[in-house]
C-alpha cells in the first residue's frame, strides 16, 4: 500500500513511521511518500526516518517530494498533517489574541479561528485534488483544528475523510487506569466536538464504573484531568472533560498565565524545532537522537501553563509517549484489512449526537471496518455541554462560510460568537490584527 503524508517535513512524522515499522502483517504499508513545501525540513525528517529504518528488514520505502500531485497520485491512504503558516503563524495567532486579552491557543478561541481561516482553503484544495487523483483513497486528517478541517474536507470527500485526535484516547486510558481497569476491556462513553468533549461513563461488562471514580476524591486526584480541573468541579459536572475544556472553565486564569509566560507555546515550539532542524542537517550528527531529545522536551512541557495554573504538577510518565500515531494506524489497519474495531473519531454526525445536524463533524465512538467509520449513537449531552457544543459548532460554520465567501464581516461574526471572545469590538480588532500579520488571510475582503 502507498501512504502519502502531507506535511511530511513535520516534527511528528517519525512517530507515524516508527509505528509503521512495527507492522509486519499482510496488507501493510510498503511505500511512504512525504510531501512538504519546505525541502530542508523534508531532508531533515527523511534522515530521521532512515535511521529508524536501518535496523528493520523490509522497512517501508520512503520518498520525499515538494510536488503535491505526485504525492497523491495512486495513494491508498493520505495522512494530512499540514500546518499553514508554520509555527511562526501559530506564535502570531497567540500574540495577536493575547494582546486583546483573549485566548490564542491553536484550536480553541481566537487562535483556533485564525488558524482555521488560514487552513480551510488549503485543506479544501487538497480534498479536491484527492478526489481527482486518488478517488479511492482514505484521508485521515491530523490537521488542527481537526473537527473544523475535517468538516471542510468532508464536503468534497464525504465519509472518506476521517479526523483523528489522541486526546479522547489518552483521557479514556487515564480514567481506566485510575479505576484499575484495562482500557481494552472498557467502553468509553465519550461525546462532543474535537477538543470539546466529555467522558460520561466507562463501562466494563455492562457496569458503569465512572460513579465510583467520582465518589472517591483520592482516585479523582490521581490522574491529570483530576488535578487539572479539581475533584469538586468534576463531581459537579458528573463527567470528566477533555483537557482542552480547561481553556473554557478556567479562561481568566489561563489567559493570565499565558500572558505572564516567558514564551507562548507556539513561540516555544517554533524556537525548539528550529534548533532541531538546524542540528539534524549537520554532518555526523544523529538526526534520530536529536529528534528524540527534542520530542521528550516537547511532551514534558505540553499544556504546562494550564497545569501550573491548576497546581497539577508534572505529567505522568505514562502520558509522555504520544498516541495519535497509534490511533491513525489502528484506523488504517481496520479499513485496509477489515479488522473491525472501535475508536473515538471525528466523523459526520449522521444522527449520533442528536443536538447537531447530520453533516456536522462530531467526535464520538465509531465502529470501524472496511467501509469506513460508522458513528455510534450516544446519549444526549446535558444542557451545559449541549449549549457549548452548539455555540462552538455555530462558530465553525461561520469560519467555513468566511473561508468560502472571503467575507470579512462573516469572519468578524465567527470571532464575536465564540464563547471566549467577549466583545464585537475585540472581534473586529482580531480580524484586523490577523489579516495584518498573515498573508494567507488576504482573501478576507
Amino acid at each position: 500500500m502507498k501512504l502519502a503524508i502531507l506535511g511530511g517535513g513535520g516534527f511528528r512524522v517519525p512517530l507515524v513511521y516508527g509505528a509503521l515499522l512495527g507492522d509486519r502483517a499482510e496488507g501493510r504499508v510498503t511505500r511512504v511518500v512525504l510531501h512538504d513545501l519546505d525541502a530542508e525540513r523534508l531532508s531533515a525528517v527523511t534522515r530521521v526516518l532512515a535511521e529508524q529504518a536501518a535496523p528493520v528488514p523490509d522497512a517501508p520505502e520512503v520518498r520525499a517530494t515538494t510536488d503535491l500531485d505526485e504525492a497523491l497520485r495512486g495513494a491508498d491512504f493520505v495522512f494530512s498533517a499540514i500546518r499553514v503558516g508554520g509555527l511562526e503563524g501559530r506564535a502570531e495567532d497567540e500574540r495577536v489574541a493575547l494582546a486583546e486579552g483573549v485566548l490564542g491557543q491553536e484550536t480553541v478561541g481566537a487562535g483556533g479561528i485564525a488558524y482555521g481561516l488560514r487552513t480551510v482553503p488549503v485543506a479544501v484544495d487538497i480534498a479536491r485534488r484527492v478526489a481527482r487523483l486518488a478517488p479511492d483513497a482514505w484521508v485521515i486528517n491530523f490537521t488542527n483544528p481537526a473537527g473544523l478541517v475535517t468538516e471542510a474536507m468532508s464536503r468534497h470527500l464525504g465519509d472518506r475523510v476521517i479526523g483523528i485526535c489522541d486526546s479522547p484516547v489518552g483521557l479514556g486510558r487515564r480514567v481506566a487506569r485510575a479505576l484499575g481497569v484495562d482500557p481494552r476491556e472498557a467502553w468509553i462513553d465519550y461525546a462532543g466536538l474535537n477538543h470539546l468533549g466529555w467522558v460520561r461513563g466507562l463501562r466494563v461488562a455492562g457496569r458503569d464504573e465512572l460513579p465510583r471514580l467520582l465518589a472517591e476524591p483520592d482516585l479523582l486526584g490521581s490522574f491529570e484531568e483530576g488535578r487539572l480541573f479539581g475533584p469538586e468541579w468534576l463531581r459537579s459536572l458528573g463527567a470528566i472533560p477533555n483537557e482542552y475544556l480547561h481553556y473554557y472553565y478556567f479562561s481568566r486564569e489561563t489567559v493570565r498565565a499565558y500572558r505572564e509566560a516567558e514564551k507562548t507555546r507556539g513561540a516555544f515550539l517554533r524556537d525548539q524545532q528550529a534548533r532541531f532542524y538546524e542540528e539534524a542537517k549537520r554532518p555526523g550528527v544523529s538526526a534520530l537522537a536529536a529528534w528524540e531529545r527534542t520530542r521528550a522536551e516537547r511532551e514534558a512541557t505540553y499544556m504546562a501553563e494550564n497545569r501550573r495554573t491548576a497546581g497539577a504538577g508534572d505529567r505522568d510518565a505514562e502520558d509522555l509517549s504520544g498516541g495519535y500515531e497509534k490511533v491513525a494506524l489502528a484506523l488504517m489497519r481496520a479499513i485496509a484489512r477489515d479488522e473491525r474495531t472501535t475508536l473515538i473519531l471525528n466523523v459526520r454526525n449522521r444522527g449520533a449526537l442528536p443536538v447537531l445536524d447530520a453533516e456536522a463533524v462530531v467526535e464520538v465512538p465509531c465502529l470501524v471496518d472496511a467501509n469506513g467509520a460508522h458513528p455510534v449513537a450516544v446519549d444526549p449531552l446535558p444542557g451545559h455541554a449541549s449549549g457549548l457544543v452548539c455555540a462552538v459548532k455555530a462558530v465553525e460554520r461561520e469560519v467555513l462560510s468566511a473561508a468560502e465567501s472571503g467575507s470579512r464581516a462573516t469572519a468578524v461574526k465567527a470571532f464575536a460568537l465564540h464563547p471566549l471572545v467577549d466583545s464585537v469590538h475585540v472581534a473586529r480588532r482580531l480580524v484586523d490584527g490577523y489579516t495584518a500579520v498573515h498573508p494567507g488571510l488576504a482573501y478576507l475582503g
